[in-house]
């Protein structure tokens, strides 16, 4: 049987998390010489003293909860022992005043990308087909299924066709002030870098959404076009469309003109600071912080230190760590900006009447996450130590030339998150877990990180990297950190995801606050 394992965070901490599979029980001591009063499942707390009622419990050296009655030194803390601290007022804040050390650029390191006309660069070479309206979804994942099997074929070159399908387009208030975001959403997907600049359109024809308002002239371009064409669109309500067949054959038929552009293309090499990394974390766990978070932040830093962009997001999962993250902005101008999102984000959340605590789900407690606030000291990790340089509202995309490390503002939801975050410019994605999810985004790769070595041998075929060594002492942060850099570098140069072998692809789901009509 393996020896006792307890994690302590920081020397201030008075709790600690157990480490080994399937937990420990009661009356084991540990190598500290304390005893543990009850059964602990792995990931949970021990009190590591004597707690008396109202006192804080710390892990990170922060104040995760107060203790709802005395707690034993040896006992079990877990949420229904704790009451949640109150969110830090968005008033006084520290505001860009952490001096971070200037950390040294990394230089040497490229992989194989496409280059496109608007200066951007994919890791994938794909053909898009954005949808205006979710009534034309059915015929779009049809005609999908039909050019995958008939035509990439023919396209050796090209890497895979997606539909971009929502739950969007009409019967709702396109006139609202908050339906800016999922059309902007859906825009700024349709000209993804990994999409090569190829615009094509399926319409029903009678939704709100035109494609007119969708993608106006001016907002893309194709190949080398100076000026953009005409918008290709396919809109099943003409005339011209008689039977389900004909509209499949309109598809096809525009989709072999943008393919032979797409097949024409050549990966060539280019510097690791064409990179756009959106990292993120689903199905977390009390090691998400101590494990793959942290390697994560320490490859983010790796990324920035290479010229690289890397986006961190989940407003609820950063909220109660906004002193920190506003003290790391690089201006005061960035540090408001990431206050203005939170402050939307507490006003929408209170129309909804919910509020932060209700992100912690049952398989956060399980995974032995009390409650929001340890869930978020654990999340932040992933942005590493760079300092915050700028700030994206939901739906936003990239400036061109905008690099280092960017918070863009999303919800904490998977899907929600991963859709925004290829809005704001994406080419490769980050995804740690720890009780474990088959996430996938057709539209950039994910590289799935196991926060526990126990999910990455049950779930060996959908977990890329196992985390898990950190905890057992095999790997360090550092070493872990460096793996998954060079992990990045290989999947941005075409080596497959587990999640793209298996073809784990998800709908988008655009964020919508406005009313539905």
């Amino acid at each position: 049987m393996a020896a006792p394992l307890v994690i302590r965070m920081n020397d201030r901490d008075n709790v600690a998390i157990v480490a080994n599979d399937g937990g420990l029980a009661a009356g084991t001591r540990l190598p500290s010489g304390l005893t543990l009063r009850d059964q602990v499942p792995q990931g949970h707390k021990v009190a590591l003293v004597d707690l008396k009622a109202g006192d804080a419990v710390r892990r990170y050296d922060v104040t995760i909860g107060r203790a709802a009655r005395d707690i034993p030194a040896g006992s079990w803390v877990h949420e229904r022992l704790l009451e949640m601290p109150e969110a830090r007022a968005l008033v006084g804040l520290p505001m860009a005043s952490a001096k971070a050390p200037a950390l040294p650029p990394l230089e040497g390191h490229s992989f194989l990308g496409y280059r496109n006309a608007d200066g951007s660069v994919g890791t994938r070479n794909l053909l898009a087909i954005t949808t205006t309206v979710q009534c034309v979804a059915g015929v779009v994942d049809h005609a999908v299924r039909r050019i995958r099997t008939e035509l990439l074929p023919l396209y050796p070159h090209v890497d895979d066709v997606v539909g971009l399908e929502h739950g969007y387009g009409c019967g709702v208030a396109i006139d609202a002030p908050d339906a800016v975001i999922p059309i902007r959403t859906l825009r700024h997907i349709s000209l993804n870098p990994n999409f090569g600049g190829e615009v094509m359109v399926v319409s029903l024809g009678c939704e709100k959404l035109q494609p007119e308002r969708l993608l106006p002239p001016g907002s893309f371009a194709i190949g080398e076009t100076a000026t953009p064409p005409a918008l290709d669109v396919v809109c099943l309500q003409d005339d011209a469309h008689v039977g389900f067949e004909s509209m499949i054959d309109s598809i096809l038929r525009q989709a072999r003109v943008h393919l032979e552009r797409l097949n024409a293309r050549r990966r060539e090499t280019v510097p690791a600071s064409e990179l756009v990394v959106g990292v993120q974390c689903g199905g977390s766990d009390a090691f998400s912080g101590v494990t793959a978070n942290p390697a994560v932040g320490f490859a983010s830093d790796l990324l920035v230190r290479a010229g690289a962009t890397v986006m961190f997001s989940e407003v609820t999962e950063v909220r109660d760590a906004i002193d920190q993250l506003t003290a790391r902005a690089a201006t005061p101008e960035v540090a408001q900006a990431m206050v203005r999102e939170m402050a939307w984000y507490d006003a929408y959340l209170a129309r909804g009447r919910v509020d932060r605590s209700a992100n912690t789900t049952p398989g956060n407690k399980k995974g032995g996450l009390s409650n929001i606030v340890e869930k978020a000291m654990g999340s932040i990790v992933k942005s590493g130590s760079a300092p915050i340089a700028g700030v994206l509202a939901p739906g936003e995309k990239l400036a061109p030339g905008q690099r280092g490390l960017i918070y863009a503002a999303t919800p904490a939801s998977d899907f929600i998150c991963g859709t925004l975050q290829l809005a704001a410019g994406m080419n490769l994605h980050v995804f740690t877990t720890g009780r474990g999810t088959p996430y996938g985004l057709a539209e950039c790769p994910v590289l799935k990180v196991a926060t526990r070595s126990d999910l990455a041998r049950r779930w060996h075929d959908l977990m890329d990297i196992d985390a898990g060594r950190i905890a057992t002492g095999e790997k360090s942060i550092e070493e872990m950190g460096w793996e998954l850099f060079h992990r990045l570098l290989a999947v941005a140069s075409g080596e497959r995801t587990w999640a793209e072998r298996h073809r784990l692809h998800n709908a988008l789901v655009l964020f919508n606050p406005a009313p539905v009509t």
